[in-house]
């Protein structure tokens, strides 16, 4: 039975216990495998970050199998779920904290997206608006949300910390846009600090920081003028996955955007940027689509809403 407990909108607080001008907001999911299938077990908000929507769109967990994968149903994770968050207000201002924790148990699956681009606006005089994503994966987990857009002005701070146990497997990424290019307004006095981390059994396998402000939007060492950015990860990987992921993005149409993969210590990152955020969206949609297979024996079926 699925355990919703909804909570009231609670006001975030900074380090001396005074409330911010914006709001706070919890989420917290748990995942369990349930037969052939995963399922939600548990979840909890606290203000306005929620659930949409779970989808189960990869049908019974044999019908995807691979044509080669041979492995009995108990030692393959179960039937994906889908899940679909969204932030109701639309968007996140200054002084706004949102808190997003993830369970994942033992041989479940989880795959999380979002229904539209996150959006984060001008921060106005506010304290900066903070959003901190865990995740505790012991089965399987896709981190697939749409991209982040970054309004001109906006102060954000946004962390993503992925902790994996020893038979866990991880496929995720980040997608930003600095800006709004389509109106000619560049990220200005904006900025973004940006961390994602990836643990295995307490060890660090990957941590990143990024700090982007004026300085560096049009430098030559810095984006030259891009405005997407993104980073792809998967792991554990093999190491003839690095040339398999080097072969895809050969053949993609991949102008106006420059895109590296490295494997060090299981895990493959490719790290890009690019004149717009929807293509580089896309370049990750069908490495995810290639990759995929060989990753977690499972054919790539897209989420629904990627289709509207």
């Amino acid at each position: 039975m699925l355990d919703a407990v909804p909570g009231p909108p609670v006001p975030a607080h900074a380090a001396d216990g005074m409330p911010h001008a914006g709001w706070g907001a919890r989420l917290e999911l748990q995942f369990e495998r349930a037969g052939a299938r995963t399922r939600l077990a548990h979840r909890r908000h606290e203000g306005p970050l929620l659930v949409q929507r779970v989808f189960y769109p990869e049908g019974a967990a044999a019908a995807d199998r691979l044509a080669n994968d041979r492995r009995l149903e108990g030692d393959r994770a179960a039937e994906p779920c889908h899940v679909y968050l969204i932030h109701p207000p639309g968007g996140v201002v200054g002084g706004d904290q949102l808190q997003l924790d993830v369970v994942v148990g033992a041989r479940a699956h989880a795959l999380l997206t979002t229904p539209a681009a996150g959006k984060f606006y001008r921060c106005g005089g506010r304290s900066c608006a903070r959003v901190t994503q865990s995740l505790e994966i012991d089965g399987v987990l896709e981190w697939l949300p749409q991209e982040n857009i970054f309004y001109p002005g906006c102060m954000v701070e946004l962390r993503t910390i992925a902790h994996l146990r020893a038979a866990a497997r991880f496929i995720g990424w980040e997608l930003g846009c600095l800006g709004l290019p389509a109106n000619r307004q560049p990220l200005g006095d904006g900025e973004l600090r940006q961390a994602f981390e990836l643990w295995r059994d307490g060890r660090p396998l990957l941590l990143e920081r990024l700090h982007i402000e004026r300085a560096c939007l049009d430098a030559a060492w810095g984006l030259s003028g891009h405005v997407g950015i993104g980073t792809w990860l998967a792991c554990p990987a093999p190491a003839q996955l690095l040339p398999a992921a080097r072969a895809v993005l050969a053949g993609m149409d991949c102008a106006g955007m420059t895109i590296a993969c490295t494997l060090v210590d299981g895990v493959l990152v490719c790290r890009g940027y690019a004149a717009r955020t929807d293509r580089l969206r896309q370049v990750f949609v069908d490495l995810w689509r290639a990759l995929r297979p060989a990753l977690l024996d499972r054919a790539a079926v897209p989420p629904r809403i990627w289709a509207t």
